[in-house]
């Protein structure tokens, strides 16, 4: 097991690595095998051997040989290798790095996210395949992460280079679609945070593992793009909900609500990096759904106590949220923000509009919305009951035991 400094090193240089290979290769898929098992073999070596002079010459160097090693070696394959070796004669090949050359530098990164996130690609396998690609994380890692089987994980990740190699998607930066795959980047990094901050099933509520790959991304993905306001909001969203973690949960894992969490142990130098970045990213043109998530994060995370929250700022916000991006889980989190400005029954007629769109109408999210709306309105029976069904179908076990609580409470 390698040391954090040096795991954190080996995710930095993944994609660097996989980027000089396929550069030079071609072959995303076998480049991108080759590299993990580089990454592998650092992970042993170093922490005994220390880090070398050049660790990603190293790993180029490493992948390098195991990839060709590889060619060679299987005859399935025998007639890929010809094409491969056409151009140069393996003795050369053998005899210099894939980065020899005047790109030995150049940083693939966001190259590799946009072939990664490439819309031919199912969401599950653009995710599994960052994670891995970009993120340098194995696949039982990224199993566990998102508590689905390796083999399960490891079946999406060779759907997708599958997809790579028989479409022919080019290692390159896309022409004339920048804005949409950069969109489609943010949105993966988004839902894996997402993941990451709430767990979707499992006996933990959150994976901060998950959520810290994800922001450590999207920091990569700011560099990468520094003009881009709607990365700089992603970023700053990610700060300020991840700075509420500490306070999140109690000892025994148990969830605390935003109501009922102490503030003064959430991250304030999170929150100030998040607010200083929206404040840049605002003022810069038009505004998206990152920046106003954002926007809305900050307003919590700046209010000292619950009561001390801008309401009416928060649901302004959402109110334009749903113009610029209209979808249940915003008109949701609106007919909060109304309940708390105009009243619970304000909050109430909002969630009716969901009732009958099929992708709410059974969440536990709605559910347990609608429960606490009703407990505040006084109708105590309606809420137990939404309580009750809320935690029968959520697959979070620290929320399960959080409704179920609630759903006593309210029944007195």
């Amino acid at each position: 097991m390698s040391s954090p400094p040096i795991e954190d090193l080996l995710r930095e240089l993944a994609p660097r690595v996989l980027g000089a290979l396929t550069r030079r290769y071609g072959r995303f898929d076998v480049c991108e095998d080759a590299t993990q098992e580089a990454l592998l073999r650092a992970a042993r070596r170093w922490p005994e051997d220390g880090i070398p002079q050049s660790p990603r010459g190293w790993l180029v160097t490493v992948a390098s040989r195991v990839l060709i090693d590889g060619l060679r070696n299987e005859d399935a394959r025998r007639l890929r290798e010809d094409a491969v070796f056409a151009a140069t004669p393996q003795s050369e090949l053998l005899a210099r790095p894939a980065d020899a050359g005047t790109h030995a530098d150049r940083d693939d990164s966001l190259k590799m996210l946009f072939l990664c996130c490439h819309p031919a690609l199912s969401v599950p396998s653009q995710i599994a395949l960052t994670l891995r690609a970009v993120g340098g994380l194995t696949t039982a890692q990224i199993a566990a992460a998102f508590l689905v089987p390796e083999a399960t994980t490891a079946q999406r990740i060779s759907r997708a280079k599958a997809t790579i190699r028989a479409d022919g998607l080019e290692f390159e930066l896309p022409q004339g679609a920048g804005h949409e795959r950069l969109r489609a980047v943010q949105h993966v990094l988004y839902l894996i945070f997402n993941e990451g901050y709430t767990a979707s099933s499992g006996e933990e509520l959150t994976g901060p593992s998950l959520s810290g790959e994800a922001i450590r991304l999207a920091r990569l993905l700011r560099r990468l793009v520094p003009d881009d306001a709607e990365t700089a909001g992603l970023l700053a969203l990610m700060l300020l909900t991840e700075a509420r973690r500490p306070a999140r949960t109690r000892p025994d894992g148990a969830l605390v609500p935003l109501d009922e969490q102490d503030r003064t142990r959430w991250t304030r130098s999170s929150i100030a990096e998040g607010v200083a970045l929206i404040s840049e990213a605002l003022p810069r043109g038009a505004v998206g759904p990152y920046q106003l998530q954002a926007a809305i994060a900050a307003v919590h995370d700046e209010a000292s106590t619950m009561d001390d929250t801008d309401w009416p700022q928060i649901l302004g916000l959402y109110e334009l949220l749903v113009s610029v991006e209209p979808n249940p889980m915003t008109t949701l989190n609106r007919a909060v923000a109304a309940a708390m400005v105009h009243g619970p029954e304000a909050g109430l007629a909002l969630i009716a509009t969901l009732e009958s769109d099929g992708r709410m109408a059974r969440n536990h999210r709605l559910l347990a919305t609608r429960a606490h709306l009703r407990q505040l309105a006084g109708d105590l029976d309606g809420a137990a009951a939404d309580y009750r069904e809320a935690a029968r179908r959520t697959a979070s076990l620290p929320e399960r035991r959080y409704l179920t609580g609630k759903a006593a409470s309210a029944e007195g």
